[in-house]
């Protein structure tokens, strides 16, 4: 938050609290003109700045007209007037700093949690050493439970691997000997040895980090509502008082026309609006960080979503139970569940979360990482987990994740997993649908069939699976200018990058990683896919009542200068109707705060 302004605000209020005691208690007029010129100087000569590194920036602000309005009244001599617009002025500078306010601790949770230190092998001795100090090259051990600290390869050791914090995926994956593991991975229940194949400067994780760096660093350029219609107004009232003066001859007009020309309709009532929308969102479940975040949602073309977690649920349960003749599927079922139940591998949770029946006392159990387990049930035999590791049989694999059974040596059947949708995923792009959004994407870290199957269950016509979140930037900075502004919709850690290169980041906070929900410029806390399409039709009712409330001060203001041209209305006069303008827009605007 800029304090800056703030500061002006209460500078401004103590000049003119201190010019009132020297004008009314003193006496001394001549001390509280002075008093109110110094600030106005001040404050004009501050804004002249800001003015001057808006325009570099190729922007067009509201500043020019107020600016102008507060030397004009300083020159002729009307300095409560000047006061008067000073004090609308910093007071609106002050509230559009709180409606574009956002946290400063944009990637702390993604620094955070990112792997600190790596334990070194040399010889038989294990050295706990800083992560920047490891070298390419160096052997480093890996304990049951830990991230993985550098990108490298497996030396000994076979394990199961989560990388969801980096795919997106929540299935685990299998890691042997020669297999490539990266960092920011968090390895399963089996120490490993690996060799490091990069620095922590350049591995895996640290690239997500530094990509949410570059992406917000590089912020799409967008012209705001009141940015907009600056350009018209301040023209339309120079020419105003330009006449007057030209007509009349006194150039105290300029200083009647432009005071109640200040363009206070621009600097409060948009702002007014987008605070209440934003508290509107608030209600709804949907923080939404900053006032310009819901200028551009509302002008969204293109909706790209990640697939695991934010079209799926990110659980992985049973699918189908598929035994072979002569067993049944509940027997199959509570057999895998038996003999997975001391396990802590998720497919095992999962099964025993689905199996009705009564689970078996298994003993001898023994747990082969990244292939299965074995167990003596009943006094048999029984093998549960890969195809190879179950039966040499000729067995045909299932083209999902799948747990193969056998007892005895006889392959009984398998138990296959899926991610299941969320119920409201179709409505939802439904509903964006009839919003006018057309362009729906899925952007996953999933193989291509599994992608693309989800996709077209829930109604999504593009599909760009197998991305890396390098990729995911990629595929948002190439769409083209009649598709954007695009938001992306995400919960994972590697979807933070995407989320800050899109135009507008959404984040499924409920369950989510923090450092999505830190990088999002909104964040969903209920865990509900709805309130996507929810917040667009907030962020569109909140710009109708912010333009239509910026349009009735213009009319006004429009109507005062004509007024004021005559010389009929005094400035101090003027600048009192200017806050009576105020009034009626910030009341107007505050509608905004209502659902409907």
């Amino acid at each position: 938050m800029k304090l800056t302004n703030y500061k002006r605000l209460w500078g401004v209020l103590t000049a003119g609290i201190v010019a009132l005691i020297c004008q009314f208690a003193l006496g001394q007029q001549h001390l509280a003109a002075l008093l109110v010129t110094i600030a106005g100087a001040l404050i004009a000569l501050l804004m002249f700045v800001d003015m001057v590194k808006t325009l570099r920036s190729g922007k067009f602000g509201v500043d020019l007209l107020a600016i102008t309005a507060v030397i004009a009244t300083l020159i002729v001599g009307e300095y409560w007037a000047a006061l008067i617009v000073l004090l609308m002025l910093t007071g609106g500078d002050a509230l559009e700093d709180f409606a574009a306010h956002r946290a400063n601790s944009e990637l702390q949770s993604l620094l955070a949690n990112s792997p600190q230190q790596a334990h070194l092998l040399q010889g038989d001795a294990v050295t706990a050493i800083p992560i920047d100090d490891v070298q390419v090259g160096q052997r480093l051990l890996v304990k049951p439970g830990e991230a993985i600290p550098v990108d490298g390869t497996i030396l000994t050791g076979s394990t199961t691997v989560d990388e969801s914090s980096l795919t997106g995926e929540s299935r685990p994956v299998d890691k042997v000997p020669d297999d490539s593991v990266m960092s920011g991975a968090v390895n399963g229940s089996t120490a490993i040895q690996i060799r490091a194949d990069q620095t922590a400067a350049n591995s895996q994780y640290q690239n997500i980090v530094r990509l949410v760096k570059q992406a917000e660093n590089q912020p799409a350029h967008f012209v705001r509502m009141a940015d907009r219609y600056a350009v018209p107004f301040t023209l339309v009232a120079y020419v105003i008082a330009g006449l007057a003066w030209w007509l009349s001859g006194d150039p105290v007009r300029v200083a009647q026309v432009l005071v109640v020309a200040s363009p206070c309709p621009l600097i409060l009532a948009a702002p007014i609006a987008l605070v209440s929308g934003m508290s509107r969102s608030s209600r709804n479940g949907i923080i939404v960080k900053t006032g310009t975040t819901l200028e551009k949602l509302a002008k969204v073309q293109s909706f790209a979503f990640d697939k695991t977690g934010t079209i799926t649920q990110g659980q992985l349960v049973v699918d189908q139970v598929l035994p072979q003749p002569g067993t049944t599927q509940e027997r199959l079922l509570q057999l895998a569940a038996s003999a997975e139940q001391q396990s802590n591998h998720v497919l095992a949770r999962s099964l025993l979360a689905a199996n009705d029946t009564p689970v078996l006392t298994a003993t001898q159990v023994e747990e082969t990482t990244a292939a299965g387990v074995q167990a003596l049930i009943d006094g048999e035999p029984v093998r549960a987990g890969k195809l190879e590791f179950v039966t040499d049989q000729p067995i045909t694999k299932v083209d999902q994740t799948a747990v193969y059974v056998s007892a005895a040596g006889t392959y009984l059947g398998c138990v296959t997993f899926t991610d299941r949708l969320r119920p409201e995923a179709a409505q939802t792009m439904t509903t964006l649908h009839q919003l006018g959004i057309e362009h729906l994407l899925m952007i996953s870290g999933d193989r291509q069939p599994i992608a693309q199957q989800i996709a077209q269950e829930v109604g999504i016509d593009r599909v760009h699976a197998e991305c890396l979140p390098a990729d995911k930037i990629t595929v948002l900075k190439q769409l083209p200018a009649d598709q954007r502004p695009v938001a992306m919709v995400g919960d994972g850690v590697n979807d933070a990058p995407s989320l800050v290169a899109a135009d507008v980041g959404i984040a499924m906070g409920a369950h989510g990683a923090t450092a999505a929900s830190e990088s999002a410029d909104a964040v969903v806390l209920k865990d509900d896919l709805t309130r996507v399409s929810t917040a667009v039709k907030i962020s569109r009712d909140t710009m109708r009542i912010a333009r239509q409330a910026v349009l009735i001060g213009i009319a006004i203001c429009t109507g005062l200068m004509v007024i004021a041209s005559f010389g009929v209305i005094p400035a101090i006069i003027g600048a009192l109707f200017q806050e009576a303008v105020d009034t009626i827009t910030i009341l107007y605007a505050l509608r905004a705060r209502t659902d409907r």
